[in-house]
């Protein structure tokens, strides 16, 4: 029985799985959104929480355990810079997740998870 077991095994080893899950949350906070399996983004949106509350405290010890999660520095830096001043009055809840279907090879459950209040190219053309 899996009382009392909280999160997704993924079909994953602990170690893949972590892996996985670190690529996962710096290329969204790198792109601000992402296509994956439903599931994978239920998995993702707490650590993605997580890290903008990091960057949101503005602390060097706050910098180094997002640096511990996060791949690259310049992903940490946009983090500290610029999505933590975009989130600085909302106390939770920066990530959407909107399903989007089937994928056609297997019929997984797709799912689109973005950061709430995000710039769309568009949106960025029309201010120019």
């Amino acid at each position: 029985m899996r009382h009392r077991k909280a999160g997704r095994k993924l079909n994953r080893s602990p170690s893949h799985r972590r892996a996985m899950l670190r690529n996962m949350v710096t290329e969204l906070l790198d792109h601000e959104h992402m296509i994956t399996t439903v599931a994978k983004a239920k998995e993702l949106r707490p650590y993605a929480e997580k890290m903008i509350t990091l960057g949101k405290r503005e602390t060097l010890h706050a910098r180094r355990m997002a640096l511990a999660v996060i791949r690259r520095k310049a992903v940490v830096a946009k983090l500290f810079d610029t999505l933590a001043a975009r989130y600085s009055k909302r106390p939770g809840g920066y990530t959407r997740i909107i399903r989007l279907g089937n994928r056609k090879g297997d019929a997984a459950p797709l799912a689109l998870i973005e950061l709430v209040d995000r710039e769309t190219a568009t949106a960025a053309e029309k201010k120019k």
